[in-house]
């Protein structure tokens, strides 16, 4: 088999394992694999399964679990846009980058959330916007954090000052939270995913 050829059996292969993944929202387990590509063999699906983790497009989890490496769909950089004036926008091949790479840093400790409320308007989160938390990221002040206050849930900015800790609105309708009794960080907010159609 020209090397070619392999190249392209190896990208069909990734291909029909990714669809597998985006369509179950979880990646196929060996026997899956086996079965999704034809292999017969757990010693042909354990070699394939070793060659995408040496070129990361698919990683193992502390319990041995595979998750997805670079496996997600790449999305293609062209170049760049001008936000002010319109300008020429020529296209050029700039990148490919998978949305996941870029903005998930801990895969194991990262969770969306569906925004409700406008309490965030003014940091540009909206009512019906998913947000990226990273619940092994230490929170400092001026992030924004999922936090739990008193037995309720919110998202805001936190502020300490001393010993004092705040949670911080940014919209100014709505006042700075203090807890009386308890406040528990879930995460750390570290993107906004907002969909227009």
């Amino acid at each position: 088999m020209t090397m070619e050829l392999q190249e392209d059996n190896l990208r069909a292969r990734i291909e029909n394992i990714s669809a597998f993944y985006h369509q179950n929202g979880r990646m196929p387990s060996f026997s899956e694999i086996g079965e999704i590509l034809g292999l017969r063999s757990k010693n042909a699906v354990s070699k394939l399964v070793l060659r995408l983790e040496k070129i990361n497009v698919l990683e193992r989890d502390k319990t041995g679990r595979l998750i997805p490496g670079s496996i997600a769909y790449p999305v293609k950089i062209l170049g760049t846009v001008e936000a002010g004036f319109p300008g020429p926008a020529e296209e050029e091949l700039a990148d490919n980058i998978s949305l996941d790479d870029m903005l998930i840093q801990n895969r194991q400790a990262t969770f969306l959330l569906k925004v409700s409320g406008d309490s965030m308007m003014d940091a540009g989160i909206l009512p019906g916007d998913m947000v990226i938390v990273d619940r092994g990221q230490a929170p400092k002040s001026g992030d924004i954090v999922i936090a739990e206050v008193d037995g309720q849930w919110t998202m805001k900015y936190l502020r300490k000052r001393g010993d004092s800790v705040a949670l911080i609105p940014a919209n100014p309708k709505y006042k700075p939270i203090r807890p009386k009794n308890e406040l528990k960080i879930a995460g750390v907010v570290t993107a906004v995913v907002r969909k227009y159609q």
